[in-house]
């Protein structure tokens, strides 16, 4: 059973003065475009994005881990400044596709920070790979699959982004009322403007896939969450609008020793909006599973 707290604490805005060091290496998912910061032979610490945003939404968070690991942020596939897509993909193929990030980059085992599409992912690494994991986050996601309603909103998303040639106008607004809880959308003006920006950048056919693959034939994992044996941290926001937090804390419960964390006033992209108190999650979790 998870182990249950509930962190609420304000917001300050950070920018780290990291110097980013780019790379692309090949995967079964195609080039995937890495930024490598902080301190090269420490441990390693990789962050992976929600679907329609890039690594560029760690970046705050990554920044206060420099002086002590090495972090890489990544442009999950089809993302960023990573290869579009070409086909549907499945969350083994994602998970094999960290390990050969990890092979690529000669990092033998990583803590690893997810969001949404990362947290699903995560959980996949985990279960399938312990030896490459020296811990894992998982923050605002599910082992559950879409519901009805769910595949059928974003099918009608989907139609609507090709027939357009992208995310366009009103569909932005959408998309950042998607990410966004009411504190958020009031209050955190920069995490809105990065949402739109990251939005605005994302390349059709690979949104298309992505959201297939991430949302309409997404496997219900909570069985095989259940055979992980290495730390997890699994974080819910208690505005998220995309996943309900009952949703998220029976991904919680099905990982064995799992911790689970209720972030208030935040919504679906915790480390975007509120960076400072993921980073204190993530250390304060480390300190307890990692001493």
């Amino acid at each position: 059973m998870a182990r249950i707290h509930c962190v609420a604490a304000a917001w300050r805005g950070y920018r780290g003065r990291m110097t980013w060091a780019s790379r692309h290496l090949p995967t079964c998912l195609g080039r995937i475009r890495v930024q490598l910061g902080g301190r090269a032979n420490h441990p390693a610490m990789m962050f992976w994005p929600s679907l329609l945003m890039d690594g560029r939404m760690w970046s705050d968070v990554a920044a206060r881990f420099e002086d002590r690991y090495q972090v890489v942020l990544v442009d999950a596939p089809g993302h960023g400044e990573s290869e579009p897509l070409t086909r549907n993909f499945t969350f083994d193929e994602c998970a094999r596709c960290i390990v050969q990030l990890l092979d690529g980059l000669e990092i033998p085992k990583t803590v690893f920070v997810g969001n949404s599409w990362g947290a699903m992912v995560g959980g996949t690494f985990a279960a399938q790979h312990p030896e490459r994991v020296t811990a894992s986050v998982l923050m605002n996601g599910t082992a559950s699959v879409a519901g009805l309603r769910q595949k059928l909103e974003f099918f009608a998303l989907t139609q609507i982004v090709r027939a357009m040639g992208g995310v366009r106008g009103p569909l932005i607004g959408r998309a950042t009322r998607a990410f966004l809880g009411p504190t958020s959308l009031r209050e955190n003006p920069e995490a809105a403007r990065a949402i739109r920006e990251a939005v605005g950048r994302v390349h059709v056919t690979s949104s298309i896939l992505a959201t297939e693959s991430v949302v309409s034939t997404r496997p219900d994992q909570h069985a095989l969450l259940e055979t992980i044996r290495t730390p997890v941290l699994v974080v819910a926001g208690e505005e998220d609008p995309t996943f309900s937090l009952a949703e998220t804390q029976r991904m919680a419960s099905a990982i064995p020793g799992a911790e689970f964390h209720v972030m208030a006033r935040t919504g679906h992209l915790a480390g975007l909006e509120r960076p400072a108190e993921v980073a204190a999650l993530i250390e304060g979790f480390l300190a307890r599973a990692l001493p």
